[in-house]
């Protein structure tokens, strides 16, 4: 019967070993921190990714997708490293070492150390269900209780993303609605109630959000958006917008804000049975591409004036209140909203930069438009000739 020890030393045998300055010299070498989360919260290498030995075989290919890349895996002391090696050889790894001494080593040898930032035991019952996905886990879940939402709208769009936001755990959302909660609202807007009839939409989806999840800081502003308060409220430091306007005037407004301070908003809206939904990342006006410091934006995004540069007649833009709109289409969009919201706060997927989604719930159909950039857009284009804020006149209630 062959004992723990032999079988490590056969191990050890058929792999390869690595020491930490060799370690350090390997140019694009993924790092795979192999220990238990208890371990990893006490301090890990930098840039390693964390896979628990249990969870290598079925989470590593969302790390790893390239099984030419160099690998370097390690452990506490270097045991379950080597046999983690192995193991990704008979994935198909074809470069893959293990640390010798592992992180004990590394440490005693002075290689730098980073103490990560962890969920409270609270926090991790609470969003244990993101935790689990390897693509998000709890990197994934600290970036979204750093982020901050301003969520345009406290109605049909701006219910359900605002709840779901929230039972996400965005850490901050920002409320601007200037209407009163009517029975109307109760047919789609999910945050309101019977018990907040009267009430501004604001305070009710406050509310709805603080029984829902107490980590979310809440911040409200019941009024209208205009260019005379837009740049006061922008200026609370928000990292993305979900617009659910209902009228031309706001969406403008927002566009040319969102340009000119480089913020992404997410786009929905809806109509009877239809809905659409984009992000729209253009690159801050005035800057390059080196400015801006982000890959994906050295190809900019278009802006809802590349869509539509200027607003439709008033005929041409019927209010909810005059067309109607089937109740669920709005908790339909608005989930797309925040799925986008949180791939954009987490860095994860791919937004829907560029391309417009279009859903039809009479024939449950989806379907995707390309966006291309203007060149000649009046806001984010080479040679903007709107510099300034438009008051359009509205086109329809909110």
């Amino acid at each position: 019967m062959t004992t723990y020890r032999e079988l490590l030393q056969r191990t050890r045998a058929e792999i390869s070993e690595v020491d930490q300055r060799t370690a350090g010299q390997l140019d694009g070498a993924a790092w795979i921190d192999v220990r238990e989360v208890d371990e990893w919260q006490e301090g890990h290498i930098p840039g390693a990714a964390h896979i628990p030995r249990g969870h290598l075989e079925s989470r590593i290919e969302g790390v790893a997708p390239d099984k030419q890349q160099p690998i370097i895996v390690y452990c506490a002391a270097g045991n379950r490293s080597v046999f983690a090696t192995k193991t990704l050889e008979e994935l198909g790894y074809e470069s893959v070492t293990s640390l010798v001494g592992g992180f004990t080593d590394w440490k005693r040898n002075g290689g730098e150390v980073v103490l990560p930032r962890t969920l409270s035991p609270e926090r991790r019952t609470r969003y244990s269900r993101h935790l689990l996905i390897p693509e998000f886990g709890e990197e994934g879940q600290l970036k979204l209780l750093d982020t901050r939402v301003l969520l345009i709208g406290a109605g049909g769009l701006g219910s359900p993303a605002a709840l779901y936001l929230a039972a996400a755990g965005v850490g901050t959302l920002g409320i601007v609605d200037a209407d009163i909660v009517d029975e109307t609202n109760l047919q789609r807007q999910i945050a309101h109630s019977l018990d907040t009839l009267g009430t501004p939409k604001v305070d009710s989806a406050k509310r709805a959000i603080e029984a829902l999840n107490p980590d979310v800081d809440v911040r409200t502003y019941r009024e209208r958006l205009t260019s005379e308060n837009i740049d006061r409220i922008l200026d609370d430091g928000w990292d993305l917008i979900v617009d659910g306007a209902d009228n031309f005037p706001t969406r403008y407004l927002v566009n040319d804000a969102s340009v000119w301070r480089g913020i992404p908003v997410v786009h929905g809206s809806i109509y009877r049975f239809e809905g659409q939904v984009t992000v729209f990342k253009p690159r801050r006006a005035g800057s390059t591409a080196g400015q801006a410091g982000d890959a994906r934006l050295e190809e900019p995004g278009p802006c809802y004036r590349c869509l539509f540069p200027e607003p439709p007649p008033p005929e041409l833009a019927p209010s909810c209140s005059e067309g109607g709109v089937l109740g669920v289409l709005p908790g339909i969009i608005g989930s797309l909203q925040t799925n986008e919201a949180i791939k954009l706060a987490a860095g994860i997927g791919d937004p829907l930069v560029g391309r417009l989604l279009l859903f039809d719930a009479l024939a449950t159909e989806f379907n995707e438009v390309k966006i291309e950039r203007r060149t000649d857009c009046p806001v984010c284009g080479d040679h903007p000739t709107i510099t300034e804020y438009i008051d359009y006149g509205e086109f329809c209630a909110r």
